[in-house]
């Protein structure tokens, strides 16, 4: 299979050793956790939650081969290989697609402020025609509130029209669902085959109703098999309770930094405290911030 498989996905946090290198076996370990007992479907590592613009350029390029060693699906892994020079994004997208993934998410190059579309078409064009693999499938990556190169519909139409089902999708993490339906209106969503994921499991239902391929989310590291609970609710009294749950553990989770947030919870799920290491400039939870969190889950 070319496409990854849709349905609920864990934005996965990165776990790093002491000198600051990505631990990519226990990456590996915790990945599998995600999608068995974890809840998830598949996994997106190195994007934003998993802190991918703070991994090393080498931990980063030799991530997907280590993936293929380990046996993970092809279909269930989306490996974030933004970059802000063009360049660096071919060669972390060729190290997923040599090692058997064809699935990435790409930021637009994030450095530069105001790029016109035609700047950000002729990154992503630069992509797909270096890469030169019509197996390739590109996952737009909209996150305007930290990359500030918004991704506006009639790009995501002329890159879809020009290349095809290589363009694939996108992950909208605007957290506005009325952008992530303007996404589906100007694609036709799944019903044309361009898989759109919201950010926040909250809209889950609100946006498979509408055409959305399911969510990609950062929360999912600890809540995903409530999310799955709810996917699977009989329309009814009965999904509405089953979405409640999902908000109030959204709403949680988007009280504290939501990386450190779901690394701590990891932690605490492993009994290894290593899982709170931070990539520089971020920080773990300070020591209120990790006593409400205990008390918040405990209230749940």
């Amino acid at each position: 299979m070319t496409k990854a498989k849709r349905g609920i996905y864990a934005a996965a946090v990165s776990p790093f050793d002491a000198d600051g290198t990505l631990n990519t076996a226990k990456l590996i370990a915790y990945c599998k956790h995600l999608m068995s007992d974890g809840g998830c479907d598949g996994v997106a590592p190195t994007g934003t939650t998993g802190e991918g613009t703070s991994v090393s350029m080498r931990d980063r390029l030799a991530l997907p081969a280590a993936f293929a060693e380990a046996g993970m699906p092809t279909d269930s892994v989306i490996f974030g290989t933004g970059a802000p020079a063009a360049g660096d994004c071919v060669e972390l997208t060729r190290a997923a697609v040599d090692a058997g993934f064809l699935n990435v998410l790409v930021l637009p190059p994030y450095y530069y402020k105001n790029a016109s579309d035609d700047g950000l078409y002729s990154y992503f064009a630069n992509l797909v025609e270096k890469i030169g693999n019509d197996r390739l499938r590109v996952y737009l990556y909209h996150f305007p509130q930290m990359s500030q190169a918004p991704l506006s519909t009639s790009l995501v139409k002329r890159l879809r029209a020009d290349f095809g089902a290589v363009i694939a999708g996108l992950k909208d993490s605007s957290g506005d669902f009325e952008q992530s339906r303007a996404f589906v209106e100007a694609t036709g969503g799944v019903a044309e085959d361009f898989d759109i994921y919201p950010s926040s499991e909250a809209m889950l239902w609100d946006g498979l109703s509408i055409g959305t391929a399911g969510i990609i989310s950062g929360s999912t590291n600890a809540f995903a098999n409530w999310v799955q609970k709810a996917r699977k609710a009989p329309e009814g009294a009965e999904r509405e309770a089953a979405m409640e749950e999902v908000r109030r553990r959204r709403s949680l989770a988007g009280k504290y930094p939501m990386m450190a947030g779901m690394k701590q919870i990891e932690a605490w799920r492993s009994g290894d405290d290593s899982w709170t290491r931070m990539a520089p400039p971020l920080v773990p939870l300070t020591a209120e911030q990790k006593s409400a969190l205990k008390s918040d889950l405990d209230a749940l």
